[in-house]
């Protein structure tokens, strides 16, 4: 992503920024700059200048990004202070990361080791991604959240170990037919219903 779209993505995202000069006042703007340089470089495989670059951004913003992460168009960490992300991490478009989040690695895995956010996705403040697992497109991640495992496009994930909301609404609704069909048939077979 050009630096110019930056400062228009991060004010779409944040209805309480009020100008463009605000938005140098937020950490996820610089964060997302210094990764820019130190992701060059690590492409170039100047791997201490580039180490050297997401340290310096580590130091001002309290945003740690490793410089082999790919990130795409449109991302925006609010208050990012303990942010984490990964050097196999892979970051799709118009992807919002709030503070304290971790899409780190589980130390078991060797190549992918980190995880993939697919665009449109919402991380929850303090949540935990670990593994090379898969945020899929348009899903949200609760706060506090600890995600080890895929997640399906479009789906919501709360809780620790993280739970799939669209299937607790399916067992619900399960369990809503099995209720009204017991109370059917012991309707149907006590024997005031049969005199």
């Amino acid at each position: 992503m050009k630096l110019s779209k930056l400062i228009p993505a991060i004010r779409q995202q944040d209805p309480a920024i009020r100008s463009n000069l605000e938005v140098l006042l937020y950490q996820g703007f610089w964060a997302m700059f210094f990764h820019k340089i130190a992701n060059r470089l690590y492409r170039m495989r100047l791997y201490f200048l580039s180490r050297a670059v997401s340290q310096h951004s580590r130091f001002l913003t309290g945003i740690e990004i490793h410089p082999g992460a790919t990130i795409g168009n449109g991302v925006f960490i609010d208050h990012g202070a303990g942010v984490v992300i990964g050097e196999t991490c892979e970051i799709g478009d118009n992807v919002t990361i709030y503070q304290g989040v971790t899409l780190g690695g589980t130390g078991k895995d060797v190549g992918k080791r980190h995880p993939t956010i697919e665009s449109n996705v919402t991380i929850g403040a303090n949540s935990i991604i670990l593994g090379p697992i898969t945020i899929g497109s348009g899903s949200k991640v609760g706060a506090g959240t600890v995600v080890i495992k895929d997640v399906p496009p479009g789906h919501t994930m709360v809780g620790e170990p993280g739970r799939d909301t669209q299937q607790d609404i399916s067992f619900r609704a399960e369990l809503t037919r099995l209720s009204e069909r017991i109370a059917e048939l012991e309707e149907r077979y006590t024997p005031s219903s049969r005199a």
